[in-house]
């Protein structure tokens, strides 16, 4: 198998997220994207949220993640302050590029998702598609 060359990082609700749904897109995106890239899966990780001796690592850890992939997949399937952030520093502050997939039409999008990312599909299968394409 060749080397891959880019990264991909899994962002989306985690916190205050059935921890079934959090994992479940994370792993047919695997399923679709890991023969071409590497993949950076913050679930991968066991920090309990809520907690004070947590908060900081789970933030620094994936700002890292952030930092070490090309691109950034996102589910916005609902408000999330953290995926907010995470897509927000991916792209105004990294440049990087932020292909984010979601159940809501344009109109209920929030302007700052819509900004910030680079393209936003309708499913899950969508935008691994566009990225399998285009990259």
């Amino acid at each position: 198998m060749a080397e891959k060359d880019k990264i991909i990082y899994l962002s989306g609700p985690i916190m205050d997220e059935h921890l079934g749904t959090a994992r479940a897109w994370r792993k047919t995106a695997k399923v679709d994207l890991q023969e071409k890239f590497g993949i950076l899966d913050p679930m991968r990780r066991q920090f309990v949220d809520r907690q004070v001796d947590s908060a900081n690592e789970i933030v620094e850890f994936d700002l890292q993640d952030v930092r070490d992939a090309d691109i950034i997949l996102v589910n916005y399937n609902k408000a999330s302050i953290g995926t907010s952030m995470e897509v927000f520093y991916a792209a105004h502050d990294l440049g990087k590029f932020v292909v984010a997939f979601s159940p809501f039409e344009f109109k209920e999008c929030s302007p700052w998702m819509v900004r910030y990312s680079t393209k936003i599909l309708g499913s899950l299968e969508e935008a691994c598609e566009y990225i399998n394409t285009h990259f």
